[in-house]
Order: C-alpha cells, then structure tokens, then sequence
C-alpha cells in the first residue's frame, strides 16, 4: 500500500510515523485538547504508543495515519487518518483528527476533510466514507455536518473513556453518489 501526501496550498498531509511524530509533542500536551478522545497523548510516552498504534494499523492496512503541515502558519499542527479500511466493501472512516487550538476554526480541517474525502471517493473509489463523534462533542458534530455528513445513529454507551464514562458515538457518513453535490456546493473554493 502506498501512503499518499495530500497537499493543496494551505495543509500538506504526511504519512504519521515514529520519525516525525515529535513535533506533535507540545500540541497533545494541551490542555482539553482531545476531552472527547478515548486514548490518552498528553505525555510523551502516550504519543508515542499512540502513533506506534497508528503504524502497526497501517502496516495490517486498515488505517492510514497522518501528519498535519500547516502551510499557512508554516508548522505541523496536529494528526489525522483514515481508519477502520474494509477493503472489500469499500468503507473507511476518518477520524482520530485532533489540531491545536490555535488552528481550530482557521480553515485547516476544512481543507484537510476536503483533501481526505477527494482521495477517499476519486483515488481509492471508495464507496463510504464514515465519521464518528461523541455524543457530547457538539463542535466536531457540527463540523462533521458542515461538510456534509449525515447522521446515521447512535452507538449507545459503545466506548469507554479514560475517566470511567461510557459515551454514546454519533455515526455520520457521506455516500460516493453525495460526493459531487457536496464538492461542489460544500467545497467548491477548492476546485
């Protein structure tokens, strides 16, 4: 499998591994920064397991992990990737995304999504491409929807989180036939 970069002028998407993982040290060490994530980065040894994680999932092809360059501001900003691949009935979810603070509501994961979801449907001619958001993190439901995602159904009490709380997992997904409509009126700027 080949790892993609995917790049337009504000974000480059690289492969995540333990080579470049370090310069998402400071990132994960801020505070609140992934409240609504089951896996623990504050530390550097977290981080590491984490993208040791990604890794072993990319070499079993079932994820595709990402490092975020920030074209715009000139410095990495955090990670993303393609997760849970079903190769055979052509599903994947994005997810695992966390970004600074200081990149959030700037635009990046806009083009990052816009990027991910391009390959996803015109590369990999996938069929689906799915998200998933605790229940109670409603700024990345909102920005699921933004882009277009349709809210299929909750997961009730499905993940257990680092404080001992059972979440309910919102499942959005965007179709291939809903790709076009959503480039063009969602992401047409990118075009």
């Amino acid at each position: 499998m080949t790892s993609p970069k995917l790049e337009n002028n504000r974000v480059k998407l690289t492969l995540l591994d333990l080579s470049n993982y370090k310069h998402l040290n400071k990132i994960a060490q801020q505070d609140k920064l992934v409240q609504f994530s089951p896996t623990k980065i504050d530390t550097p040894e977290d981080l590491r397991d984490y993208v040791q994680t990604a890794v072993d999932y990319y070499y079993h092809k079932t994820a595709i992990p990402f490092i975020i360059f920030d074209k715009k501001n000139n410095s990495y900003a955090g990670c993303t990737r393609y997760m849970n691949i079903n190769w055979k009935n052509k599903v994947l979810h994005i997810g695992s995304t966390w970004i600074g603070k200081e990149f959030q509501g700037t635009g990046l994961n806009k083009n990052m999504k816009f990027l991910m979801l391009q390959y996803a449907f015109e590369n990999l001619e996938f069929d689906k491409v799915e998200f998933r958001a605790d229940e109670r993190n409603i700024t990345s439901r909102k920005a699921i929807e933004k882009i277009g995602g349709t809210l299929e159904g909750i997961l009730r009490k499905d993940t257990l989180m680092l404080d001992g709380f059972k979440r309910n997992t919102c499942c959005y997904g965007i179709l291939k036939e809903e790709w076009n409509v959503i480039k063009n009126r969602i992401f047409s700027e990118f075009k």
